[in-house]
């Protein structure tokens, strides 16, 4: 059975809304910062980071993409946006799942793919296992 993480943009977040466009934004940034570690560590750092190439297919209809694993311990992280109505407010969210034929390595990549894009947007984290992070300041 697939499993779902959700980054909401709630009130107090870095940014109000968020494209298909601004998540990919984000996995590049992901991807620059590891490679700058990577420079200060003196090995490919950012490969091991984020073994993942982003690919679109057709039948998607700009709605999603996925992450597909350029190593055999990664295979697939679907990643979506969209936007739900709470109290009132739309609330907008990436959506991340993990197909069922995904790996322990996908899991992992995803938790901290969430917990950074999180903290980047200072968004709310709903995690796989249904506990929830708050990067956004709260009073």
């Amino acid at each position: 059975m697939s499993q779902s993480a959700y980054i909401s943009l709630v009130q107090g977040s870095a940014v109000s809304e968020i494209d298909l466009d601004g998540v990919q934004d984000q996995l590049r940034h992901y991807r620059e910062q590891m490679s700058l570690t990577g420079k200060q560590l003196g090995w490919d750092y950012a490969e091991a980071a984020f073994p993942y190439s982003i690919e679109h297919k057709p039948e998607a209809g700009g709605k999603w993409f996925y992450l597909k694993g350029t190593v055999p311990q990664y295979r697939y992280i679907v990643v979506g946006t969209g936007q739900r109505e709470e109290e009132g407010a739309n609330i907008p969210y990436i959506h991340l799942v993990l197909p069922d034929d995904s790996t322990h390595g996908d899991k992992s990549k995803a938790n901290e793919l969430c917990k950074w894009i999180g903290k980047q947007l200072q968004a709310e984290v709903k995690m796989f296992n249904g506990r929830t992070i708050y990067f956004n300041p709260r009073k």
